[in-house]
């Protein structure tokens, strides 16, 4: 089923691109975090997002835009004791090429309210630790992939605001619908990934 949706929004990003009236990039800041079970004590994670999108005008008021953007994602944790000189550090990367397809419905001059899915392809995924204890520094990372599932699927909620000479900017809540987690024990509890963004882009008309 993951691989019949992933050929399926491959296919609409490939039609609606040969029809698209502008094209434009995009990048900005990610403030990613992971909730669901066992989440309590994560703290969220301060990344970044870039990809290239196409606008396909439905009317004056509405338009299609799918995207495809690569967004660092994840979380960490921190946790120190400082009577005993100790800080723990454990950060989750995240990596995915993500393809929204979002619907934009323009209210006012230049101002849109945008929703839509999203689905996501894992690119990477590593836990990349750092211990420090009594002025000792140990680190280390384990590489996760293996471990995770390769496909997320998630809905895109979020508005925008266009400039006449193409300059745009945008704020936008993507809901992790899926488990990140695939392996043996995934079926017992389930986390999900969540991502702020606030974007700038630039649409060539």
């Amino acid at each position: 089923m993951k691989k019949i949706m992933l050929t399926a929004f491959v296919a609409v990003i490939a039609m609606v691109s040969v029809n698209a009236q502008t094209f434009g990039v995009k990048a900005g800041l990610n403030l990613a975090s992971i909730t669901g079970d066992f989440t309590e004590g994560i703290d969220g994670r301060a990344s970044l997002h870039v990809g290239v999108v196409a606008e396909i005008a439905i009317s004056d008021t509405f338009s299609f835009q799918p995207e495809l953007i690569y967004s660092s994602q994840g979380a960490k944790s921190t946790d120190s004791d400082y009577g005993y000189d100790e800080y723990y550090e454990d950060i989750y990367k995240l990596d995915y090429l993500n393809i929204p397809l979002m619907a934009k419905f323009y209210v006012a001059e230049g101002f849109s309210l945008e929703a839509g899915p999203q689905i996501g392809i894992l690119l990477s995924a590593k836990d990349e630790w750092k211990e420090t204890w009594d002025g000792s520094t140990d680190s280390g990372s384990e590489d996760l992939k293996d471990y995770m599932s390769s496909i997320d699927f998630g809905l895109n909620f979020g508005v925008g605001y266009k400039l006449d000479n193409g300059l745009n900017f945008g704020a936008r809540y993507n809901l992790g619908l899926s488990n990140v987690w695939d392996d043996d024990e995934s079926d017992d509890f389930s986390q999900k990934n969540g991502v702020f963004q606030i974007s700038a882009g630039y649409l060539f008309n």
